[in-house]
């Protein structure tokens, strides 16, 4: 049985967790300051509750799965408040996993604060694909220096986790994040791009959309069906894609860049508009253009 901290209990998170637990690992979180929602999902999950002094002293693997903004300041935290634990004779200290939606400079920063530390490692990983459930799993892609430790992380994928280790010519830490970056890009990047120019057709006049949605239907239908199937579990998660955006607009560089700076506002706006105090209006279009677009 392998001990494996999860932070945080999260959508993902606990998913992970979850298939974990079944498949005999105890996974330990930190709940301090959490919510009861949280609380709740790692609960189901079968999380244990843990300082990270314990976490330090008992997990062997340490997987940190944040919104992109929080990763930096967790491996800080983690770091300092591990800093005094005691771990048996003979056993190494555990394995940091960035498992982040962050871009490889910002990787490269993480990597270097556990340059310094004595007592624990550091792997660069990145997740494709949505929670697992049922028979689905996500694909954790991993890279580092270092090949023995890339090779037991896939070890893990006994557990029932789908690994894969990026290897080959000047592969190491910073590609696995490069990759996550490129493919979000694609993925989160096209479903940016339909909902900006559903809103600015809307902005037009609600027939400039009505017939947006008609000549999509004539000449696209592929794309029209990818709207109504992206679009609306979009909204939800667009405060977690804004910050997700600007990492890989600098990730991207240059003017190119600038257009998932532009997303990251898009996917602001979005979390505004479904905030008690926004006004809902942009959430309405959307809502009425994919209900529309299924009707035909």
């Amino acid at each position: 049985m392998s001990n494996i901290a999860i932070i945080a209990a999260g959508a993902m998170g606990s998913a992970v967790a979850k298939v974990l637990v079944r498949n005999g690992c105890k996974v330990l979180t930190n709940l301090d300051d959490r919510s009861e929602g949280t609380r709740q999902r790692a609960r189901e999950a079968g999380m244990q509750d843990a300082s990270f002094k314990e976490i330090g002293a008992t997990c062997d693997w340490v997987l940190s799965i944040l919104p992109p903004s929080d990763a930096f300041a967790f491996a800080e935290k983690f770091l300092r408040e591990s800093a005094t634990s005691t771990r048996l004779a003979g056993t190494p200290g555990p394995v940091f996993v960035d498992c982040n939606a962050v871009n490889p400079a910002t990787v490269h920063r993480i990597a270097a604060l556990f340059a310094d530390s004595p007592s624990t490692n550091f792997i660069d990983a990145a997740i494709i694909g949505g929670p697992p459930e049922n028979d689905y799993n996500p694909t954790f892609y991993a890279s580092s220096s270092e090949d023995s430790l890339l090779d037991s992380f896939v070890g893990l994928s006994k557990y029932g986790l789908k690994i894969s280790a990026l290897t080959g010519e000047g592969a190491g830490v910073g590609d696995a994040s490069a990759l996550k970056m490129s493919y979000a890009g694609i993925t989160k990047g096209t479903t940016g791009l339909f909902t900006t120019m559903i809103l600015a057709a809307h902005k037009s006049s609600p027939a400039t959309a009505d017939a947006l949605l008609h000549e999509l239907h004539q000449s696209q239908p592929a794309i029209l069906k990818r709207i109504s199937r992206v679009v609306p579990p979009m909204v939800p998660k667009a405060y977690r894609w804004s910050g997700e955006m600007s990492e890989i607009g600098k990730f991207v560089g240059g003017g190119e860049g600038d257009i998932y700076h532009g997303l990251a506002q898009l996917y602001s706006r979005i979390e505004k508009s479904g905030k008690p105090e926004g006004d809902g209006k942009d959430l309405e279009v959307l809502a009425k253009f994919v209900a529309e677009a299924k009707k035909i």
